[in-house]
């Protein structure tokens, strides 16, 4: 066999054995798999993308942030450096790195202005820098392009309410309702609206990880 038809064969033959053992859940060997892959092709896009998949899995997010970090730097379609660039800011905000998220996510949308999954994820960094004003732009973006997910929503009630905006709370959540009823009341009940005029307690608007 010619050298160069036996390195494709070892690649296909180490491809094949990667998707057999993470559907037998064996995550280790399977990432064991996609770095000799990479060792025959370290630009190969899917497996660094895979390798980053299955590093999360195992909570290993500072080599994922690596493997993304190297993928986000071979050129690909616009739809695959956005979605490299998402998952590079996810992955950089479940490990608590805001700061480094944030510009991931801008760069996503650069390339991508209708990925609905980073402007959420670019919420979640403002909220976390009290940039709620910012927050509440990148929220209004997430919500016009998911109008039926809670998530967005969700959030916008909570920014609004850190920014001593309740009415504009109220009428989020009266939307929220018509479509999310236990969603609208379960935010009534975190920030007492469902009482009226009083002062009003916002809940927390910490970090959750993208959806």
């Amino acid at each position: 066999m010619r050298p160069a038809l036996n390195r494709h064969f070892q690649y296909y033959a180490l491809k094949a054995q990667a998707v057999l053992l993470l559907a037998l859940g064996r995550r280790s060997g399977a990432l064991r798999s996609f770095e000799q892959m990479l060792q025959r092709r370290p630009e190969d896009r899917y497996a660094l993308a895979s390798q980053a998949h299955v590093q999360v899995q195992l909570q290993r997010l500072d080599a994922a942030v690596a493997s993304l970090q190297q993928l986000t730097r071979i050129l690909g379609s616009g739809p695959q450096e956005a979605a490299a660039l998402f998952n590079l800011g996810y992955v950089l905000q479940q490990a608590g790195r805001h700061e480094e998220a944030g510009p991931a996510f801008r760069s996503a949308l650069a390339l991508d202005s209708s990925l609905d999954r980073a402007w959420y994820g670019l919420a979640l960094v403002l909220i976390h820098q009290r940039q709620f004003p910012e927050a509440v732009e990148a929220l209004k973006k997430n919500t016009a392009l998911q109008p039926m997910s809670p998530y967005g929503w969700y959030r916008l009630v909570q920014v609004r309410l850190a920014l001593g905006q309740p009415e504009k709370a109220r009428k989020i959540i009266a939307h929220l309702r018509q479509f999310e009823p236990r969603v609208a009341a379960q935010l009534e009940r975190e920030n007492e609206l469902a009482s009226g005029p009083s002062p009003l307690v916002a809940a927390s608007v910490g970090h959750h990880a993208a959806h």
